[in-house]
């Protein structure tokens, strides 16, 4: 996308994408509540996943600008969340959603657009879905649209920009209640909402650069320690996940992976400020021959950073 600066003559190209985050329901409106006091209700899960989308994509994309309709337990109206949305002209708006239904076994995900006919919503529909049926390993119900649904919804129909609104389970079915009730779980779906919409701007936007040429992990620098002009030896470890509040590191999912985990504190402000790695390896490749084992032992979505 670009525009004209008649005044000069010069083509000014867009540098930076904004895009609106939109945990559903909030406040009074607690969307789906389960029959188990001890499972969270719709609109913290809706949250907490929307938090996590955020914060893999200020973690590691640059000239991305992340917008919430909602950072706690609000409830902005449907009119304000689209108002939002316009009034900054953001260029994607993503809903977060739980679903339900009467069949208790029904499950999966689903991303609904206002119409097929919407082109790039579709496209970034059809992106989520591939990557929760791939890389996330869900069951994708598909694309769905108004007629699908036999009704309109209203931060879709009437906001101006690629949207879509994202069901990532059902609260309804038990074995899907619990997965989306663990931090696990939360972040699996919400890394492939971010992988689909990474991969969409990255395609839509080809002048701007959005991937940072390292995710790198935070690692605070000891004291009396001297900065030095000489170019240390690289290092790299395997991220495997976060989490707002420390996890036990005796966890029978941390020794399935057969090798050391390791927990940082982060300095920052995001809300997931731990960081869980495995190994140090002086190569990329090496790392990388680890980054296999550790992803077919649960963590499908590690991936291999390099260390400050």
């Amino acid at each position: 996308m670009s525009f004209i600066v008649i005044a000069s003559g010069l083509i000014a190209q867009k540098t930076t994408v904004t895009v609106v985050i939109d945990p559903g329901h909030g406040g009074t409106d607690p969307g789906f509540l389960s029959e188990n006091t001890k499972l969270l209700q719709e609109k913290e899960l809706n949250l907490l996943i929307a938090k996590q989308l955020g914060a893999y994509i200020e973690q590691n994309l640059q000239n991305v600008k992340v917008v919430y309709t909602r950072t706690d337990d609000s409830f902005p109206s449907l009119e304000d969340r689209v108002y939002k949305a316009n009034a900054i002209q953001a260029d994607y708006f993503i809903s977060i959603h739980c679903n339900a239904n009467d069949q208790k076994k029904v499950h999966g995900t689903e991303t609904h657009v206002h119409s097929l006919q919407s082109k790039k919503s579709v496209a970034l529909a059809k992106e989520v879905e591939k990557e929760f049926s791939t890389r996330a390993a869900r069951k994708s119900r598909g694309v769905k649209d108004s007629d699908d649904r036999e009704h309109s919804l209203q931060v879709l129909k009437y906001t101006s920009m690629t949207s879509v609104l994202v069901e990532c389970g059902f609260l309804t079915n038990d074995k899907e209640s619990n997965y989306l009730n663990t931090t696990y779980g939360q972040e699996i779906i919400a890394s492939a909402v971010y992988r689909a919409f990474r991969n969409t701007i990255v395609q839509e936007f080809t002048s701007i650069d959005f991937v940072k040429p390292e995710a790198t992990a935070a690692k605070p620098k000891k004291e009396g320690a001297e900065d030095t002009k000489k170019s240390p030896t690289e290092k790299y470890t395997i991220q495997i996940m976060s989490s707002k509040e420390p996890l036990n590191m005796s966890a029978e999912s941390f020794k399935k992976i057969g090798l050391p985990v390791s927990r940082t504190k982060l300095t920052t402000t995001a809300a997931y400020k731990y960081l869980y790695t495995v190994g140090t390896y002086t190569t990329r490749d090496s790392a990388k021959e680890d980054l296999k084992m550790v992803q077919s032992n649960g963590f499908k979505d590690a991936y291999v950073i390099k260390i400050d």
